[in-house]
């Protein structure tokens, strides 16, 4: 079983010393500032979400969906921080609106490790290393573990690499956050080797540590008392991370249908009918928005208040089986509704995300980041061979070299100098891709 006391441990990952206490702006608070402040969380404003940039200034982006998602988290975390405080922490200094600000830093950062072109980016990136050109030869040097962290690449374990050591205090703790907000930031807390995860455990469908960060999250796991699952690299999850999944599984369950509804690729009925299906009736004041668009967005915010409310029961419902370890699945899918947002996410598969726009700006992105991959391996590659054995490097490859952090310092393992690539590429914007690409090209 799980201690709360633990797992809401205000020490920080890298950091040997206690900051002040302030009791206007707790250590949790710090951490949301600390994530909206870094230059990964900025480039999350030039980053796909669903719908390409290009297509409309009014949909979101990774930026204005990470922020939606933390508003919706700081609310869920607050009311389950009361269900928490009440069984088993009276007479402690914290409130409801610590574990607010610790689930809303999550979620802050939730896709801060995503790459350009949205979920497809981390497709091509992973296609790119186990069936792309000259992959066999890429993967010589490498262990198992190390060859699967960048064949299944994945944008959660990136995340979690760019707050423990990427950002900030580079290789020293990145953005020093708390261990409670690293943990809850981590909704799949094993790495890529793990053989055989557990049956319906949400924190086991993907991986979200690669091996250069294992240790870390090792140290992190100790720290909070996180439950492991047998002798592999595999935790049970921090619970509020259940939290942070919810209130990215609630934006993208009634947002989505929003934006698809103002691109014109939804019906206004179909979008309509749909919310007040979540709703379970139309809201009191609906009829007077006369606007389509206005009416819209206004069951979208009823929308999301009702799923607030009916996550926040189910948490407080199913918090013991949590605590245990032994929760299966996803808040949202326990939800009586259940049914309804799978049926949603079909409509969405089909009109969509493979809305034929959508599929051609795919095509675009995979041109523009297998391009970038292949010029960076090749000028690594010559990088490796010039400190192995003397072989001059292509002028080419030392004009590209000079583009990464630390890229001509002493040698590196194969290893490292490839998650170098993955950390440059992955940390791309758009437009910046789009930009290196012409380049490459020479397209002026």
């Amino acid at each position: 079983m799980m201690d709360w006391n633990k797992l809401l441990s205000t020490r920080r990952y890298g950091q040997d010393h206690d900051d002040p206490v302030i009791a206007s702006r707790s250590p949790f608070h710090k951490d949301q500032d600390r994530i909206v402040f870094s230059s990964a969380f900025r480039r999350l404003q030039d980053k796909t979400q669903v719908h390409t940039l290009a297509e409309s200034d009014y949909v979101r982006t990774r930026l204005t969906h990470s922020m939606e998602v933390a508003s919706v988290g700081r609310s869920l975390g607050a009311n389950a921080g009361q269900v928490i405080i009440d069984r088993h922490l009276k007479g402690s200094e914290y409130s409801p609106a610590d574990f607010g600000h610790i689930v809303s830093a999550a979620c802050l950062a939730h896709d801060i490790g995503n790459p350009p072109f949205g979920h497809f980016g981390e497709e091509i990136i992973r296609h790119w290393f186990k069936n792309g050109h000259g992959a066999a030869e890429r993967a010589e040097g490498l262990s198992e573990d190390e060859a699967r962290d960048l064949e299944m690449f994945e944008g959660n374990a990136q995340g979690f690499r760019i707050l423990t050591k990427l950002q900030n205090w580079r290789n020293a703790g990145g953005l020093r956050l708390t261990y409670a907000t690293l943990g809850t930031f981590m909704k799949y807390p094993r790495t890529s080797i793990v053989s055989a995860p557990s049956p319906g455990d949400s924190g086991g469908k993907k991986f979200g540590v690669m091996q250069s960060e294992r240790e870390a999250f090792q140290e992190i796991a100790d720290e909070l008392g996180l439950l492991q699952r047998g002798e592999e690299d595999y935790w049970c999850r921090h619970p509020l991370a259940y939290l942070v999944e919810a209130a990215d599984d609630i934006c993208y369950s009634v947002v989505d249908i929003e934006d698809g509804y103002k691109l014109g690729r939804l019906a206004y009925g179909e979008t309509e009918d749909l919310m007040i299906r979540i709703l379970g009736s139309p809201p009191k004041r609906y009829a007077e928005v006369d606007d389509p668009s206005e009416r819209i967005s206004y069951l979208r915010a009823k929308c999301i208040g009702r799923l607030i409310g009916e996550v926040s029961d189910i948490f407080k419902e199913c918090e013991g089986d949590i605590l245990a370890g032994n929760f299966k699945g996803d808040l949202l899918h326990h939800s009586r509704r259940a049914k309804l947002f799978d049926e949603i996410y079909a409509l969405c598969q089909r009109e969509i995300y493979r809305h034929p726009e959508r599929i051609q700006a795919e095509l675009s992105g995979s041109e523009i980041l297998t391009t970038l991959l292949d010029a960076f391996y090749d000028a690594n590659l010559d990088w490796e061979k010039l400190n192995r054995d003397g072989t001059p490097m292509n002028p080419r490859s030392s004009v590209l070299m000079t583009l990464f952090p630390d890229g001509n310092e002493s040698p590196r393992g194969r290893y490292d100098w490839l998650l170098g690539i993955t950390d440059f590429v992955s940390g791309m914007t758009d437009s910046f891709a789009v930009r290196q690409f012409r380049e490459i090209r020479g397209i002026v």
